[in-house]
């Protein structure tokens, strides 16, 4: 995405008023674009594919459709499209579909405007985002007992299998080098090889992929 447009957003919630909320409060911000809205996940589907926005923010219900079915099908899309799901369940199954969908961050309704715009910046930019609520109850998960799928990550080295494991609770690459004592660079070139021994693409692909299997 060029630095020197705004940031083109859909808005995607079965509930007009909400709608009008998020448009109202994003509209206050130069650095975006409200480029459509859409209640339905025909409708969420159609809108990601005609109005060409960056970022999607998407609910997880919409009337009695799921919004992952309109995530998962965002993703087949030839332009890339970031998906930001805005809900407010909190529960642990509701993050790992949304993450296994390729969603590229989950933030809870109560969020205040200013942090909203940021994390869609920062998807905007190819980062992953996760509300601080959502990575306690990744944390509280990643510490739980059981390693029966963990053959599934064999493949991978300690330094890499360390890595997803922060990136599972939803750290950057510059609080993972920190963490670790390492570059940046290192950093990004052992989650660039566990994305590639594991065949994934997004980073929140990567996060449900552990977690489901680590602990599952």
């Amino acid at each position: 995405m060029s630095e020197s447009r705004p940031v083109r957003v859909a808005i995607v919630d079965d509930h007009e008023m909400v709608r009008i909320g998020l448009r109202t409060m994003l509209e206050r911000f130069p650095t975006l674009q409200v480029v459509g809205e859409a209640g339905t996940v025909a409708g969420a589907v159609d809108l990601a594919r005609t109005a060409e926005p960056d970022v999607v923010l998407l609910d997880v219900r919409l009337g009695e459709e799921s919004g992952f079915a309109a995530c998962r099908e965002i993703q087949t899309f030839e332009r890339d499209v970031r998906v930001i799901v805005l809900t407010s369940y909190s529960d642990e199954s509701a993050v790992f579909d949304a993450m296994a969908a390729g969603a590229d961050a989950y933030l809870l309704k109560e969020i205040d405007g200013c942090a909203l715009v940021k994390a869609i910046e920062e998807v905007a930019r190819g980062e992953a985002v996760l509300d601080p609520g959502i990575v306690r109850v990744l944390s509280r998960v990643n510490r739980g007992e059981g390693a029966a799928g963990r053959g599934h990550l064999d493949p991978l080295s300690p330094q890499e299998r360390r890595v997803l494991a922060l990136v599972a609770e939803g750290k950057t690459n510059k609080e993972i080098a920190v963490l670790m004592g390492l570059s940046d660079k290192t950093v990004k070139n052992y989650f660039s090889r566990t994305l590639e021994k594991l065949g994934l693409s997004r980073r929140s692909q990567a996060a449900a992929y552990y977690i489901r299997h680590q602990y599952s």
